[in-house]
């Protein structure tokens, strides 16, 4: 991807830390694991390093979370916490390191195109949202895929660098979070219904009207979505 990216390096955002609030005590460290990683893996292209350097280390998340499924992890607190917390949840470490190859388009496509999203937001927002469902004792169906396809799409938005890029990934987005909130969403997976009113807030401003994150309007957007699943 031609842009610069930027974004967390493995700490979550304060949207996500609202969100994991509300999910119940006996799943919230599962969750904020699963989310936790998705961060570090997006950190790992906001460092600055050489795409030669950042592709060779997510290959090595790739491989270490496909062998969770065979063998114990290595001496990595977060591949630890993945086997301990989501393995157990239900998860795999190959369903999880489909994720490394989502947040690989970015850093492979030197102009990203309508292709490159699609398969970005898939394999990052649609898995991460699904394997979320799973944690949160719901799994999720097409649509809840669909929201967090639009979550990363958002997301994408706001890291580049680029305008033209961040309103490709706008216009992205806008395609997948139409119909989302024509019924509510169920008081489970309200914690990621909250993520998804923001892209849906995010994707009808426009590039050009993102708000910071943690802004109060965007908190009380999220408190309102959790309140009434719409």
């Amino acid at each position: 991807m031609s842009s610069a990216l930027g974004g967390s390096d493995g700490p979550l955002d304060a949207e996500r830390r609202l969100a994991l609030s509300y999910v119940p005590a006996a799943r919230r460290a599962a969750l904020a694991t699963l989310w936790r990683l998705d961060a570090t893996l997006g950190g790992l292209l906001a460092g600055g390093s050489q795409a030669m350097v950042t592709q060779i280390k997510l290959a090595w998340w790739r491989e270490a979370l496909q062998a969770l499924d065979r063998t114990a992890p290595p001496a990595e607190p977060l591949l630890q916490a993945v086997a301990h917390a989501l393995l157990p949840a239900g998860l795999s470490g190959a369903t999880l390191a489909e994720m490394t190859e989502g947040w690989e388009i970015l850093l492979t496509s030197e102009a990203i195109n309508e292709e490159d999203l699609a398969a970005y937001a898939r394999q990052r927002g649609g898995v991460l949202f699904r394997c979320s469902g799973i944690l949160l004792g719901q799994p999720a169906g097409a649509e809840v895929e669909r929201a967090g396809q639009a979550w990363a799409l958002v997301d994408l938005a706001r890291r580049s660098g680029v305008v033209e890029e961040g309103e490709q990934a706008i216009a992205a987005a806008r395609l997948r979070i139409d119909d989302l909130f024509a019924r509510r969403w169920p008081s489970a997976l309200r914690p990621l219904g909250m993520l998804a009113a923001l892209a849906r807030r995010d994707a009808e401003r426009g590039i050009g009207g993102l708000e910071r994150q943690g802004a109060p309007a965007r908190m009380l957007a999220m408190a309102r979505h959790r309140l009434t699943g719409t």
